[in-house]
């Protein structure tokens, strides 16, 4: 498992999510993460409204390999309360 930084900056008002550390096989799988739950993002049903609404708007970074007892999902992220 591998650790990747996500950012997006299309959507990054109140009460939104800006970026997050996840931990995830390979990057594709990173970018589909939700910071809110750890659950897959779903692109077709339009704008979430505390993360970005396009796939393509993910900017996804290779930090390192993560440890053994690193679960796959959300390690942390960075939620921009208002």
């Amino acid at each position: 498992m591998n650790l990747y930084l996500l950012s997006q900056k299309e959507n990054n008002d109140y009460d939104t999510y800006d970026s997050a550390v996840v931990c995830a096989p390979d990057e594709e799988t990173a970018r589909d993460i939700n910071p809110r739950n750890g659950e897959p993002m779903d692109w077709e049903g339009g704008l979430e409204n505390t993360w970005c609404a396009k796939r393509e708007s993910v900017k996804v970074a290779l930090l390192g390999i993560a440890d053994d007892s690193v679960k796959p999902g959300i390690v942390c992220a960075s939620y921009n309360a208002g």
